[in-house]
């Protein structure tokens, strides 16, 4: 009885019911309890505090902690399925991190500012919010698109790994150049690399290589239903987090959601099609192809929330939360996009 409900789950055409459905109650979670009233608390921040024992019950400390909760369950399961050796392989794809560098470092950030500049010109604080968010490349969540997706997961953490390495020394020299004089401490990157990316990859290597010594493949084999079930439910649930922090006032101001949803949709979409295209064009199979779209395309919210938290005011701050309430559900589509024109496009590569 169990196993066929969580089955529903593993039903990719249901996945868009299950999406709405925790967006709505997100919503709801917001609306009821006026979750926009209250101070944003970067996860990182609220994790330090329960180290040093100032951990204090609220909601907003609550939520940003479901925001690390949800991540985890996203990203272990994804982990958990690679294999060392494939990593390795991985690593020597030298046309695959050359298409995701240029993308991610050459490209992504100027594109975001000069949408920015088409859309957003008379508000300030957006603007500024929205070029933020366009600074570095996803260090989580594109792991799992790429597994949703049915991509090169050990492609997509060696991409993720060497996005994290360089963007710890470029971003304050883009928030420079696109923002002015940004003050900001950028150990916030390496915290967010080790909290989102570090924990799950040796939690779930962990995991995968300590399971199959002790049990074998094939107890690994019957995990892998349950893996795959906690991705899909870490996903639901950020969803209902992430729409709780802002749910009323999607509400009651729906044009500001809006203003920041069309550049953004338009972001997502021209820069995972061109790269996934350009892919496709360059010779790589479907795998490779769709971890580097997902690579070149999805931004690192965590880190664009922190800086705009402790270097802006509040309303900057509200549009780069505003932001993956955006990008999940259009990154999402894209994924749907991904597996409908696999065959037409990449049959018979390997």
């Amino acid at each position: 009885m169990v196993r066929n409900v969580l089955e529903k789950l593993h039903n990719f055409r249901l996945l868009p019911v299950f999406v709405i459905v925790s967006m709505v109650i997100g919503i709801a979670i917001g609306k009821l309890y006026g979750i926009s009233n209250f101070q944003l608390t970067p996860p990182i921040d609220a994790i330090k505090s329960i180290f040093h024992g100032i951990y204090e019950f609220s909601i907003p400390n609550t939520l940003a902690l479901g925001v690390v909760a949800g991540l985890f369950m996203m990203m272990y399961p994804a982990m958990a399925n690679i294999k060392f050796e494939d990593l390795g392989k991985a690593a020597k794809s030298p046309k695959q991190l050359l298409i995701v560098m240029f993308s991610n470092y050459a490209i992504a950030p100027f594109f975001m500012l000069l949408l920015a500049k088409i859309f957003l010109s008379g508000e300030t604080d957006l603007y500024t919010g929205l070029v933020l968010y366009g600074l570095a490349p996803c260090i989580a969540m594109v792991i799992v698109f790429t597994y949703l997706s049915a991509g090169n997961g050990p492609l997509a953490i060696i991409l993720v790994a060497l996005n994290s390495i360089i963007q710890m020394l470029l971003i304050p020299v883009y928030a420079k150049l696109l923002l002015g004089d940004v003050k900001f401490d950028v150990w916030v990157v390496g915290e967010s690399v080790l909290l989102y990316l570090g924990i799950p990859l040796v939690a779930g290597m962990l995991t995968r290589f300590l399971g199959v010594k002790q049990f074998g493949e094939e107890w690994f084999h019957k995990l892998k239903f349950y893996l795959d079930t906690m991705s899909i439910i870490g996903l639901l649930f950020t969803l209902v987090v992430m729409f709780a922090l802002k749910g009323d006032l999607i509400l009651e101001k729906p044009m500001l959601i809006a203003h920041l949803a069309i550049p953004m949709t338009l972001f997502f979409w021209i820069m995972f099609v061109v790269v996934y295209l350009t892919g496709w064009k360059l010779g790589l199979n479907y795998k490779d192809a769709v971890a580097v779209g997902f690579n070149s395309t999805g931004r690192d919210f965590e880190i664009a929330i922190a800086i705009a938290i402790t270097a802006f005011n509040p309303t900057v701050a509200l549009a780069t939360v505003i932001g993956p309430l955006i990008e999940v559900p259009v990154m999402l589509v894209l994924v749907w996009f991904a597996k409908n024109t696999e065959q037409r496009l990449f049959k018979g590569r390997e």
